[in-house]
């Protein structure tokens, strides 16, 4: 009896703060709709139909559907606005960023599960501004001599796992991005299988990524219902919450708190963010919030690069199955330019058609095809549209980057799109500039990550043939382009055929190794 009037009273309860919600949008719209939008049920809106999957593509539908490349969707009296074209972006995060550069506030992502400490969730303020101040000082990319040579080791490393183990070369790409954050971050290396820092973080980021997704957590569209128990029917995310919090908790506080007791101790350590920034730590001001910003922001570091920058390297070898004619191609450039050699990022200017691999990369299938939500700070007129204050903004990424007006054809891997008489063609839109987000709040490190792609193409092309695996009779068995869900998109395992290209090309992989480990 009293689960049941309990549960009654909280659906009373919900219905009237999702009404009231509705009333106040209607009082401050000033005579102005609301953008286009879909049939809609009375009190929960679209809440039931926003998509846990392939959300982009749907999106995309909704669009050619409505007609328009921005629409509403009431998520149960959640505003969102769905932007479809780079030019719409541009307008509100760039042109009006004094109010579209915040975050939304997802009560099952930040406040459940405790993400809310890394710089892509926060909202845009002060304790943001401290983060990404402190990532600039010491990654800039003008200090281009602090992580290069630890690109050059860990992808090293990665063409000696690929010798060793070419069937593991989606862990390998894990290992080879997880490495260059731990030792970029801590100083730490990793271990050549199942590195524990490794393997936690890819749980928690993959945990985060799902839950982030707009839509797959009623809490995020009723507040109310995170002071719901965890024991109450229909609470299951509660449970879910708390066992991601604690992934999350290791995956920040381990590798830091490893750094912290080498300092502690006077244990030397290799170069790195964390030892770097308490140098400079000021003794006068609050020394436990600066500790605060340094663990978040080396948290940062290496929560995103596990998961964004893996999932395009494993896009890379994914389309190198897929496209070998894309493959014979770029081996033709790196064979005539570096004349046997393995590449440095030094060749980067001489390699143009790898440089255009790794922005067809970055375009073919994006690592966040919806991007990171933006959030709006006030009511605004936007195009005769009104948008509420504290409406959910998406920019619709893969809508942008498949847009065939821009780029034709866009489901096919061509890196010959942005090449013209054998330079880039400044007509064409890099898709760095949607694939790194939008305004104040594109990726600080996105210049660490383009680096790292381009010396990973280029060293696995050098070394390596990629091709189809083959069946029990030897003949090739197709690949398809299959993703999951969550708002960072990871290829589905797949298989390929991996061998080095030459034996003289495995030797020289040998040698690397041995010197790395002497």
């Amino acid at each position: 009896m009293f689960l049941s009037s309990s549960v009654g009273a909280l659906g009373v309860s919900l219905s009237l703060y999702i009404l009231f919600r509705k009333w106040q949008f209607r009082q401050r719209a000033q005579g102005c709709s609301l953008p286009p939008s879909r049939p809609a049920r009375f009190l929960l809106g679209h809440a039931l139909e926003i998509p846990t999957e392939n959300e982009a593509r749907v999106f995309q539908q909704w669009a050619e559907e409505l007609g328009s490349d921005i629409y509403y969707i009431d998520a149960a009296g959640t505003p969102i606005v769905v932007l479809n074209t780079i030019e719409l972006a541009n307008e509100l995060f760039e042109g009006r960023s004094a109010i579209y550069s915040s975050r939304p506030g997802s009560i099952m992502m930040n406040d459940l599960m405790g993400w809310d400490w890394v710089m892509s969730n926060m909202p845009y303020g002060q304790s943001w501004r401290e983060r990404r101040k402190l990532f600039q000082q010491h990654l800039h990319p003008s200090n281009r001599g602090i992580y290069e040579p630890y690109e050059q080791e860990q992808v090293n490393r990665l063409l000696a796992r690929l010798l060793d183990d070419p069937q593991g070369f989606l862990t390998h790409a894990r290992h080879v991005v997880g490495g260059l954050a731990l030792t970029l971050g801590y100083g730490l290396n990793v271990k050549a299988h199942n590195d524990p820092h490794v393997e936690v973080a890819t749980a928690a980021t993959k945990a985060v990524t799902d839950a982030a997704v707009p839509g797959a957590f009623f809490v995020d569209f009723i507040p109310a219902l995170r002071y719901v128990p965890e024991w109450f029917p229909g609470a299951g995310f509660q449970k879910k919450a708390r066992i991601w919090k604690g992934m999350m908790e290791e995956m920040r506080d381990r590798p830091f708190e490893d750094v912290e007791a080498k300092i502690a101790s006077g244990i030397p350590a290799r170069p790195n963010f964390v030892s770097a920034a308490f140098d400079k730590l000021d003794p006068s001001k609050d020394v436990p919030h600066q500790r605060q910003v340094i663990r978040d922001t080396a948290g940062m570091i290496f929560a995103a690069a596990s998961d964004t920058t893996t999932s395009v390297i494993q896009t890379f070898f994914l389309a190198m199955v897929c496209y070998p004619q894309v493959q014979r191609r770029a081996q033709e450039e790196l064979d005539r330019v570096l004349g046997g050699r393995l590449p440095e990022v030094k060749d980067e200017p001489d390699l143009p058609y790898i440089s255009a691999m790794v922005k067809e990369v970055l375009r073919w299938r994006p690592a966040t095809p919806i991007g990171i939500p933006h959030l709006s700070t006030s009511d605004d007129i936007f195009k005769g549209y009104f948008i509420p204050k504290g409406t959910i903004v998406i920019p619709n990424v893969w809508a942008m980057l498949h847009n065939p007006e821009v780029y034709p054809n866009p489901d096919e891997f061509n890196p010959d799109r942005y090449l013209k008489d054998g330079a880039f063609d400044p007509l064409v839109r890099d898709p760095g500039t949607m694939a790194f987000g939008f305004g104040r709040r594109t990726c600080a490190g996105a210049h660490i990550a383009e680096s790292m792609l381009f010396l990973t193409i280029a060293s696995v092309l050098s070394a390596f043939s990629i091709s189809k695996p083959v069946d029990e009779n030897g003949k090739p068995v197709d690949v398809k382009p299959e993703y999951n869900r969550g708002i960072i998109s990871r290829p589905v395992p797949f298989e390929s055929f991996i061998t080095p290209r030459s034996a003289e090309v495995a030797r020289t992989i040998r040698n690397l190794q041995e010197s790395d480990s002497a």
